[in-house]
């Protein structure tokens, strides 16, 4: 066993989580830099700033569907190596692995061509006008021709933290996004590329973080390692990693649904203006929610190790921890949203009516925001140990069954501000479901008997 192992095994449970949460919180966060950052400097653009960044939002469903496989295939076959891994079977948690090299690689080829040929019917279906499809069209051409980069560098990272390395997987991103911020404003500007600079400097970003990826997997440092003999697809363990996998992916592939659903009656109910606002408030809450995140994907190495090595007390220590300080984390970012708005709208937008406008929405719709600490530490452990019909039910409760038809039944009746108001009511009650559920099955999940310490 390499020390990495030996300590999610035996480490103490809050240096581990400070350890391993530090470095995936703030990847997270330079995660969310990368359509951020375009945002950031397409709203800067000369005379067309404004339409071009409203155009580059609608492309956001097509990018999270993309991300969203990524999810299906990296974030379901993490936690079952990490469980192979805890109970001695580095062997099976390797062929997980090569499983999940395959489909990501299949997936990337599948999308790419799906997306290019309905391209803009696509993009007029998620609320782009005459006035912003060609910006739209512009971004998204680019970003799909490097679709693979995203599979490999979303998909895979998740094979290194579940490893106990943070720091690499930091790595990752940091590097991907720091180059993308060197980049933008060269193609965008320098080299008079507009909205196709923003995107080409995004898949090379991207491109970058994906061969550091398979350079880390592919060497001797990584205790799982890609191997050739591991690549040909086998049922028996490629069928749990996307059972488990459809709860991340859901969650994912809704928020692009879930985007659609906005922006149509958005924009039917108040045209660009209400579109452009609701792209700054999606960037926004992805800064917000990605520190919970990292959170969560720092304890999950922790839980699914010793789940599998039946540690169940580590597990029990782990959650609470987790609970805890996504929760605290979560009312610190809603406290700061709520009463300072016009700086985090500032990034995106100088212009004053648009600050006013998206000042008064985001105050609505991140009302209830700060009871998703709780939300996500439930329904993320849920992930870590296996239980992968929970969680495929939670990740469809806030966004399918609760959010998509409030936003419907509210937009007609109260206009922009139903549809604004939708999220906290959906937030509050996914909140209180996922965590009766979590009690109910607590005991049945860490059972009290401990072994011998």
């Amino acid at each position: 066993m390499n020390q990495s192992s030996a300590d999610l095994g035996s480490g103490s449970i809050g240096k581990l989580l400070f350890r391993l949460a530090m470095p995936a919180i703030f990847a997270q966060l330079i995660n969310a830099l990368y359509n951020v950052v375009d945002r950031m400097y397409i709203s800067r653009l000369p005379d067309i700033g404004q339409t071009a960044l409203t155009g580059v939002g609608v492309t956001f469903p097509i990018i999270m569907l993309i991300s969203a496989f990524s999810a299906l295939v990296g974030m379901g076959g993490a936690p079952r190596a990490a469980i192979a891994m805890g109970e001695g079977n580095n062997d099976k948690a390797e062929k997980i692995l090569g499983n999940c090299v395959t489909v990501l690689l299949s997936l990337s080829v599948l999308l790419t061509v799906f997306f290019l040929v309905f391209e803009r019917p696509l993009l007029m279906m998620f609320g782009a006008s005459e006035d912003t499809v060609v910006y739209a069209t512009q971004y998204i051409t680019i970003y799909l021709v490097g679709t693979v980069f995203v599979q490999i560098a979303l998909g895979l990272n998740s094979f290194i933290n579940t490893q106990g390395y943070a720091k690499t997987g930091m790595l990752t991103i940091l590097i991907g996004a720091c180059l993308n911020i060197v980049l933008d404003p060269i193609f965008m500007f320098a080299l008079d590329m507009g909205v196709q600079g923003a995107a080409l400097a995004t898949i090379l970003s991207q491109a970058v973080s994906a061969a550091w990826v398979l350079q880390f997997l592919f060497g001797k440092r990584s205790k799982l390692r890609i191997r050739a003999a591991n690549l040909r697809l086998k049922k028996e363990y490629i069928l749990p990693v996307l059972a488990l996998g459809m709860a991340p992916f859901v969650m994912q592939a809704t928020e692009s649904l879930l985007n659609i659903v906005l922006n149509a009656n958005l924009q039917a109910q108040g045209g660009d203006e209400a579109v452009g606002a609701m792209t700054i408030i999606a960037s926004i809450m992805q800064f917000a929610l990605m520190p919970v995140m990292g959170l969560t994907q720092g304890a999950q190495p922790i839980i699914s190790y010793n789940y599998g090595a039946k540690q169940y007390h580590r597990c029990k220590r782990a959650f609470w921890l987790l609970l805890a300080s996504s929760f605290s984390m979560a009312v610190v970012i809603w406290g700061s949203v709520m009463l300072f708005p016009q700086v985090f709208i500032g990034i995106f937008s100088d212009k004053a009516p648009v600050i006013a406008y998206t000042t008064w929405a985001i105050r609505i719709f991140m009302s209830a925001y700060f009871l998703m600490g709780a939300q996500i530490a439930c329904q993320q452990t849920f992930m870590a140990v296996g239980r992968a019909k929970i969680s495929l039910f939670l990740a469809l409760l806030r966004k399918v069954v609760l959010l998509i038809p409030l936003v419907m039944i509210l937009a007609r009746p109260f206009g922009v501000t139903g549809i604004f108001t939708a999220e906290p009511i959906a937030d509050t009650l996914a909140t209180l479901t996922t965590c009766t559920v979590f009690a109910f099955s607590y005991k049945k999940m860490f059972p009290a008997a401990e072994p011998a310490q």
